[in-house]
């Protein structure tokens, strides 16, 4: 036996590995568990034992051998790939960054947690229930029409992301202190200041003895946040189905550009958002006593406030595709 362990010695000795598929087949040829090192320890186990001292050493020496070949192969192939790679070649990726929308919609989202609103998220294709009937509209408002939405079969996408309240405050008792950002969708013509989809982000905080100055301190807060310190905001009374009172509200943007009087329409106050107290209507239908509890609502559209922040005066930029438009915000 040990003839054929020398033999197989200077077999071994005699290979040369070039690359690492052929460090596998020296692997399977000899260290495997049918490999020729394996089969002679095989062997081995069956010799007399006052020749398993003798050859156990050289079969010892011969494994440690072909384990060690076999490692230097592993070693040097490795070393070649590393020597083909090209680090410069990263430097010819362009670096990516987020959507400009989900940059603002970060920041309003994080502004209103300062302030303890949680975050809360619904589907996109809703049920009259959720999507209306909750939030007290009658069987022919308007906003039911074929022109307003788009119906699947008995489902609707949704209009706004007022669905999300409703379906947060059947979850259970107050307090609710929620934002709710989403992409919506209304049957609308596309042009240059509107879509088809578009974003909204949405707040809610309902509780015992939640009034509209509560509302207004908060909104007055996101103002300064978002759009600056020192900016001047006003109340308009308005009308939607879920709150009561309602109203707009607007920021004053000023007449000292020819855009600004042309975004204004000459007034110098520009519409951001509407709010109001959540109507008692829509406590009642989410299961919630109207008597005991109140609240207040806004929404505002996360598209319009990106195209006011960084000055995008075509809302279908932001679904072109175009990577140039992206590239813009690759710092943010």
């Amino acid at each position: 036996m040990l003839k054929r362990i020398q033999d197989l010695e200077t077999e071994i000795d005699a290979i040369v590995i070039n690359n690492g598929a052929e460090a596998e087949s020296f692997r399977l040829a000899y260290l495997s568990k049918k490999g020729k090192v394996s089969l002679l320890f095989d062997e081995f186990k069956s010799l007399p034992s006052e020749e398993k001292r003798t050859v156990g050493q050289v079969l010892n020496l011969l494994k440690r051998k072909a384990e060690e070949k076999w490692s230097a192969a592993q070693e040097s192939n490795d070393s070649n790939q590393e020597s083909d790679y090209d680090a410069s070649l990263l430097q010819q990726i362009p670096q990516g960054s987020l959507h400009p929308l989900k940059v603002v919609e970060d920041e309003l989202v994080s502004i209103f947690s300062k302030l303890g609103f949680d975050l809360a998220e619904g589907p996109e294709i809703e049920d009259d229930h959720h999507n209306f009937g909750a939030l007290n509209f009658a069987d022919d408002h308007p906003a039911r029409d074929m022109q307003d939405t788009f119906f699947i079969a008995e489902h609707v996408l949704r209009t706004h992301t007022s669905s999300v309240q409703v379906r947060e405050m059947e979850r259970g008792q107050p307090p609710f202190r929620l934002v709710m950002p989403g992409r919506v969708y209304r049957n609308e013509a596309v042009s240059a200041r509107s879509n088809c989809f578009f974003h909204q982000i949405e707040g809610l905080y309902v509780d015992e003895g939640v009034s509209f100055t509560d509302l207004k301190q908060t909104l007055y807060y996101f103002v300064q946040q978002f759009f600056g310190e020192g900016t001047q905001i006003r109340f308009r009374s308005s009308y939607f189905p879920f709150t009561e009172p309602s109203a707009e509200m607007d920021i004053w943007a000023g007449l000292d550009t020819e855009e600004n009087r042309r975004l204004t329409k000459g007034t110098g106050w520009l519409e951001v958002l509407g709010c109001g107290m959540v109507h008692p209507n829509v406590l009642e239908s989410c299961g919630l006593d109207s008597k005991k509890f109140s609240g207040f609502a806004f929404g505002m559209g996360i598209d319009r406030l990106t195209m006011l922040k960084y000055g995008i005066s075509d809302i279908r930029d932001f679904f072109s595709g175009d990577v140039r438009m992206l590239q813009q915000f690759g710092g943010l």
